[in-house]
């Protein structure tokens, strides 16, 4: 039978204990037996591990196995060629370590979810051994142990509560919900709560708010509710994101396309070249090497590094830096509610006293707002007067504290939640509770008790005494003979009574928590203190309503969400009617659509396909009262239907679904340790607006990325062409090395690949639906503007090699000038330094292009990215390095360029960029015509 549902006498039997607890030998075997009430401990890779993982990428081993390649062939060879081939291994290697150590500072991250929830779990605890109350350390609980709970003690295991005295426990980082937990030790018969919701139970990573209390053991360790988030945290392997998995599939058809065009090109140079085997070696890895964008890896890393420092200016902190992009095609956010939402803080927002409605401003902790009657506000004063007798009896019933701001921390609540922020609500009318409280001191307390739900106090009163009793208003308006209405007492009337109880239900329907607030003069004789003799004919003066708070940001950031075609779903450990009212509050259910509330009971009933049948057919679904493996559930069916997961959340019952989610999104300031350990991103601010600045950052970056691909790989088709061209035509001469192609990829382009990466997003990103999972970085768009812009740098680069070989006097298929000893050596060199030159004049014009996809380039101003500017700069700075200094031209094998070559290069730079231009333009007219056209439906596609 379960240990919620039976007797004290029956827990102690099924546990095989006592009143007097576990004899010390006991304790012992089942010590030894059921093992230490700990968490395993975390065995990290070490780091050294996490460092080479960053050489094991394609585009790494790509490089690699060049250096590997270059390198055989400088053994092969002797002389200058030998100087060669070590020169490009040595700067393949650089690029390759470049890369490792850019990716690993920017990704490393200690892995410390499960770490932080051992922190959680206390040192000691106090148990009953051998009949005498003891300390002994929490790792040595046992099941059986009988544990003594106090007001503040950590409770370190799960235990079936046989004793308490007005005990509540405060459930945050299991449940996410603030409130404290009123605890009971009768058994439990109801069979639709979940274990970690039954009011007789305690559990391992929880608190005792307050009273006292004892309870039985009957889990430890992996064994607990707390054991089992630990196993469904540290369970959940990591999974890359959808950006890195789109670049693993380009590397892949990147390194296969670059393998498959050197083997050609290899027999071809044998065969055609009449090229010996080293060289024919080293033109297809000259190939090769043009295929692969060597600075992609490091460029990307740093522009997402980019993205990752506007993210903090939005209060969003990316723990990894693929979490900017994934973020930024997210359709599907499931939020808490408590803390994220809401703030998770309880706070007075209706009164009905006298007859009369009063809305109480402000939010939260802070003793700040004002009373407000049929829209008038009231002064603090007439605010006192009218609602005093409503003050006392509501602060005088009541056992919490409200502590002002130290040591870094806000208002904050002592004790229930609840009670807390009627005190706030006092406070805000100028109520002195000290002062009341020495006039009318406390002489007895009936505590609340989850069978009357009710909670009483008697107060000295003049030469008398008086009680006032707060409760549910089904348990206490039935005991009350008479209403403060109207200002005076009066007869509580049938009629009174029903209107009262419409009041509560009206308050109810506005998701508020009611709660019914009565007084009674007692007699001066009466000394035996009971519910019978205290809570009956009792005199009705008001109706409280309070609600953890929407915070008021977050209707706007609804609203900007669903503008961007984001679906929010709210899983919450709370009730489906509260969950439901502020939902609709918020913007996430709109109007009066119907709403599928799905309990975590509910969840236990259905299967996978249920549940995303489900998810499908309705629109807004709310998941109440669900436990850390429900939402585990929810997350991994919307992934497995191909959505993009975010979910965000503070408490530890959190962390296995931020943990499995595309991104989880953590709370800074409130969140627990185990939930931003979890998490990708951590908001500074708490505020669930910060996510949607966020996604529009992120949709940012991903077009900055896709813009630095296209920019990236038109000059890759430029590098290529060259080869293949003297190969198929039989030039005779090998137009570009495999040096030039790397300083064309890491010194030229780089820093201008950088800039395209600090675009700001462009206007009406978020008017854009996310884009889909199936979306290819390397689109068949994109590709085609790829093609487009490479045709027109490879026909100017391979034009300036030959412009400048027949110019003087070379004649087609003369391999003879490629020999140093040649005297038209220099002339070649000449050459091979135009080709690169134009490779570079071009990606000039093209990285000014690619700033945009369909604008003009005027209308955006065309010195709008400083960064970009110079960026350019210095990469002509570099082509002008590498011509004109003799040291690093002997090392580059290139030559001075002529006035009339620079003449050459500036016509083909700006061709392209008009050209670019040209393309934007038949895009904008073709767009205005699809939007001139009735009744078209478009997709989303990009240029």
């Amino acid at each position: 039978m379960d240990i919620w549902a039976i007797s004290e006498e029956q827990v102690y039997e099924e546990l095989g204990t006592s009143p007097k607890g576990l004899t010390e030998d006991e304790a012992y075997a089942r010590l030894q037996k059921h093992g230490p009430n700990t968490l395993p401990a975390k065995v990290g890779r070490p780091i050294i591990f996490k460092f080479l993982d960053q050489f094991t990428n394609l585009f790494a081993v790509m490089l690699e196995a060049g250096a590997l390649f270059t390198f055989i062939a400088a053994l092969l060879s002797s002389g200058s060629s030998r100087q060669d081939n070590i020169n490009v291994t040595i700067a393949i290697l650089g690029v390759v370590l470049l890369n490792g150590v850019i990716g690993f500072f920017q990704e490393y991250r200690a892995e410390k979810a499960t770490e932080a929830l051992q922190k959680l779990v206390p040192a000691n605890a106090k148990v009953v051994r051998d009949g005498e109350v003891t300390i002994v350390a929490a790792a040595d609980l046992v099941p059986g142990d009988l544990i003594v709970l106090e007001e503040g003690d950590s409770i370190s295991a799960d235990a079936r509560v046989i004793r308490q005295y007005e005990m509540s426990t405060i459930n945050i980082a299991l449940t996410g919900e603030s409130d404290a937990v009123r605890k009971t030790a009768d058994p439990i018969l109801e069979e639709e709560l979940a274990a970690i919701n039954m009011p007789n139970l305690v559990f391992m990573g929880t608190s005792v708010a307050a009273g006292t209390g004892r309870a039985v053991v009957f889990n430890t360790g992996l064994s607990t509710e707390f054991g089992r988030i630990f196993s469904l945290t540290a369970g959940v392997s990591e999974e890359k994101s959808p950006l890195v998995k789109e670049v693993d599939r380009m590397a892949r058809l990147i390194s296969t396309i670059a393998f498959a065009c050197g083997v050609v090109l290899f027999i071809l140079a044998l065969l055609i070249f009449k090229f010996g085997p080293v060289s024919a070696l080293l033109f297809a890895l000259g190939v090769m090497v043009a295929l692969v964008p060597e600075g992609l890896p490091a460029t990307l890393s740093v522009s997402l590094a980019v993205g990752v420092q506007r993210m903090a200016k939005v209060h969003a902190l990316i723990k990894k830096l693929a979490g900017v992009e994934t973020l930024g095609c997210t359709n599907v956010i499931c939020t808490d509610k408590t803390g994220t939402l809401t703030k998770a803080e309880m706070t007075v927002k209706a009164m009905y006293v006298g007859g009369r409605d009063y809305e109480v401003t402000g939010a939260g902790y802070e003793p700040v707002g004002e009373f407000v009657l049929e829209d008038a506000t009231l002064p603090k004063d007439e605010a006192k007067r009218r609602l005093e007798r409503m003050m006392r009896a509501m602060t005088f019933c009541n056992d919490s504290k409200v502590l002002a701001p130290s040591d870094d921390k806000g208002w904050r609540v002592i004790g229930d939640p609840t009670e807390g922020c009627l005190l706030v609500a006092a406070e805000k009318a100028g109520f002195d509770l000290q002062n009341e409280l020495i006039e009318r001191p406390k002489i007895y307390e009936l505590p609340f008790e989850s069978v009357r739900k009710r909670m009483s106090v008697v107060h000295a009163e003049g030469d008398g005494q008086k009680a006032f009793v707060k409760g549910a208003p089904s348990e206490t308006i039935g005991r009350c003979t008479h209403a403060y209405i109207d200002d005076e007492i009066a007869p509580m009337s049938d009629l009174l009574r029903v209107r009262i109880i419409a009041q509560n239900d009206e308050m109810s329907r506005q998701a508020l928590r009611v709660l019914a607030v009565c007084e009674r003069d007692l007699p001066n004789e009466l000394s035996d203190y009971t519910p019978e003799t205290v809570e009956t004919d009792l005199t009705f003066l008001g109706l409280v309503g309070m609600i953890d708070p929407p915070r008021p940001e977050v209707s706007d950031a609804v609203e900007h969400a669903v503008t961007a075609g984001i679906r929010i779903i709210m899983v919450t450990g709370d009730y489906g009617l509260t969950a439901e009212a502020i939902a609709r509050r918020i913007g996430i259910v709109r109007g009066d659509r119907a709403v599928r509330v799905i309990t975590g009971t509910d969840l236990e009933k259905m299967t996978d396909d249920d549940l995303k049948a489900e998810l499908t057919k309705v629109q807004d679904v709310i998941f109440a009262r669900v436990a850390p493996e429900h939402k585990m559930e929810v997350v991994t069916a919307l992934k497995e239907m191909g959505l993009i997961v975010a979910v965000t959340g503070d408490g530890v019952n959190d962390a296995p679904a931020l943990k499995k989610a595309d991104i989880g999104v953590a709370m800074g300031l409130s969140g627990t340790d185990v939930s931003r350990e979890a998490a990708t991103m951590i908001l500074l601010d708490d505020s669930f607006a910060s996510i949607i600045k966020a996604v529009e950052q992120g949709r940012g970056v991903y077009a900055n990325v896709k813009k630095m691909v296209t920019y990236i790989f038109s000059h890759n088709m430029a590098e290529l062409f060259p080869f293949v061209f003297a190969a198929l035509a039989g030039v005779g001469l090998v137009p570009l090395g495999a040096l030039q192609v790397l300083a064309i990829d890491l010194g030229s382009d780089v820093l201008p690949g950088l800039a395209l990466g600090t675009e700001p997003p462009e206007p009406g990103v978020m008017n854009l639906p996310p884009r889909p999972r199936s979306e290819r970085l390397m689109s068949k768009a994109t590709l085609r503007r790829v093609v487009f812009i490479g045709v027109i740098e490879s026909i100017f680069s391979m034009g300036g090699f030959l412009y400048v070989l027949l110019s003087h006097g070379w004649t087609w298929g003369d391999a003879s000038w490629m020999d140093p000893s040649s005297p038209h050596y220099m002339i070649y060199r000449e050459a091979l330094t135009m080709t690169q030159a134009a490779i570079v004049a071009g990606q000039v014009a093209n990285g000014f292009g690619c700033r945009t996809e369909r604008e003009s380039l005027f209308k955006v101003g065309l010195f709008t990215n400083r960064f970009l500017v110079i960026s350019e700069i210095i990469g002509i700075g570099i082509m002008l390095v590498i011509s004109y200094v003799p040291f690093v031209a002997n090392i580059f094998k290139t030559a001075p360029l002529t006035l009339a070559d620079w003449i050459f290069l500036t016509f083909s730079a700006v061709v392209l960029f008009f050209a670019e231009e040209a393309r934007k333009w038949f895009l904008r007219r073709r767009d205005a015509r699809i939007a001139a056209a009735p009744a078209t439906a478009t997709g989303r596609e990009s240029a």
